[in-house]
């Protein structure tokens, strides 16, 4: 499982011309479900979400989580972040899940982070245009195999 997480002021995903999920200060998080990720994966991925500390303190320094600043979550389904490209010049996205895995690990995931912060989404296998200020620019990568 792979995340992309970004610290943002403001972030919303429309949905042919609808807005369906919107957040303030938080983190926006693009979510790939790989082909044999469990529910130790979605843990990892959630956990770190949850408690990465990647806000400012009064010190201004970032030792604070979404959770320490009454933040958000907006989590995006993207299983282009499950594409390998070392090999020619498309993209392979063998590796991600199929939905009938991949959807209840994103519900799951949805849950997990629900029960910590205030979430919010979009909508799993709709072509979706996401709009979000990262603040800072402030980008983690995650990824529940450590492969990197």
């Amino acid at each position: 499982m792979r995340a992309v997480i970004q610290r943002t002021t403001e972030a919303q995903v429309i949905v042919e011309g609808q807005i369906v999920g919107e957040i303030g200060r938080g983190l926006v998080v693009f979510l790939g479900i790989e082909e044999g990720d469990t529910v130790a994966d979605l843990n990892y991925i959630c956990d770190k979400v949850t408690g990465l500390r990647v806000f400012d303190d009064e010190n201004e320094i970032p030792n604070l989580s979404v959770c320490d600043i009454s933040g958000s979550v907006l989590l995006v389904s993207q299983f282009t972040l499950c594409a390998d490209a070392r090999k020619g010049k498309r993209p392979s996205y063998i590796k991600a899940a199929r939905p009938e895995q991949a959807i209840p690990l994103y519900q799951a995931a949805l849950a997990r982070i629900g029960e910590s912060v205030p979430v919010q989404h979009g909508v799993f296998q709709a072509m979706m245009q996401v709009r979000l200020v990262n603040d800072g620019p402030h980008t983690i990568l995650l990824d529940s195999k450590k492969s990197f």
